[in-house]
C-alpha cells in the first residue's frame, strides 16, 4: 500500500507537464499548464469516488475487479464462446486471447517502464476499506486491467457484433472497478483502455492480412 508523502501523487498528465516544461516558447508553457490542469481533474475525480460512499456497489464492484486478475474473466468468456459459438465464435476467442496477450505485453514491458508513476495514496484518500482490493505491486500508469479488457472487447465485437455492446459495457465496468477499488487514477484507465483498443486493432488487421494471404495461395 502507498505511504503518504504530503504531496498530491503525480498523474499522467502531471508527468506529461513536466515532459514539455523544458520547451521554450509560449506554446508549451501553456501546454504545461493545461496539462497541469487536467492532472487535477484527474486527482479531483479519483477524489470524488474515493470519498462517496456506494456500499451497494462496492462488494460487486471489488469482484468485478479480482475477476479480471489474470484476465480469468476474459478467458473464460473466451473459452464459452469457443465452445458455443461456431466458427464466429472461435475466431473471436482466438483473436481476444492473442490481442490480450499482445497488449499485456506491450503495457508491461513497453509502457509501464517508461513512467514508473506510483499508486494512489488510498490512507488518505479511501475512508471506505471494504471495497479495497489488494494493491498491485507495478506501477501505476496505463491500467492493465483496461487495457486487456478493451482489447479483449475490441475482438468480440468485430466477430460478434451482437455482442458489442455488452461486452463493451463489460470492459468499462472491469476500468472503471480500477479507479472505485482505489488502484488507479482515472487517466491510468482511460489510456489503458485506448491502448488496449488500439493494440487490438492492430493484431485484427495483421490477421486479415495473413487470411487474405493464406487464401490467395493456389489450393488453399
Amino acid at each position: 500500500m502507498a505511504q503518504p508523502t504530503g504531496k498530491p501523487p503525480e498523474t499522467v498528465e502531471d508527468a506529461l507537464a513536466r515532459g514539455v516544461e523544458p520547451w521554450q516558447g509560449w506554446p508549451s508553457s501553456h501546454l504545461a499548464q493545461m496539462l497541469r490542469e487536467l492532472g487535477a481533474v484527474d486527482r479531483a475525480v479519483y477524489e470524488a469516488v474515493a470519498r462517496t460512499p456506494t456500499a451497494s456497489l462496492d462488494g460487486p464492484v471489488r469482484r468485478l475487479s479480482d475477476a479480471a486478475n489474470g484476465s480469468r474473466l476474459w478467458l473464460g468468456i473466451a473459452a464459452v464462446m469457443a465452445l458455443l459459438g461456431g466458427r464466429r465464435g472461435r475466431r473471436a476467442a482466438l483473436e481476444g486471447v492473442v490481442s490480450i496477450g499482445v497488449t499485456s505485453a506491450a503495457v508491461n514491458l513497453g509502457v509501464k517502464p517508461l513512467r514508473r508513476r506510483r499508486r494512489p495514496d488510498r490512507l488518505e484518500s479511501g475512508p471506505f476499506e471494504a471495497r479495497h482490493v489488494k494493491m498491485p505491486h507495478s506501477t501505476s500508469f496505463p491500467s492493465g486491467h483496461a487495457a486487456s479488457a478493451f482489447a479483449f472487447a475490441y475482438a468480440v465485437g468485430r466477430h460478434l457484433p451482437v455482442l458489442a455492446v455488452p461486452i463493451r459495457f463489460l470492459a468499462a465496468g472491469v476500468a472503471y472497478s480500477r479507479v472505485h477499488t482505489g488502484v488507479h487514477y482515472p487517466g491510468d484507465v482511460v489510456a489503458g483502455s485506448v491502448l488496449g483498443a488500439g493494440t487490438a486493432a492492430m493484431v485484427a488487421a495483421l490477421g486479415d492480412r495473413l487470411r487474405r494471404r493464406h487464401a490467395a495461395r493456389p489450393g488453399s
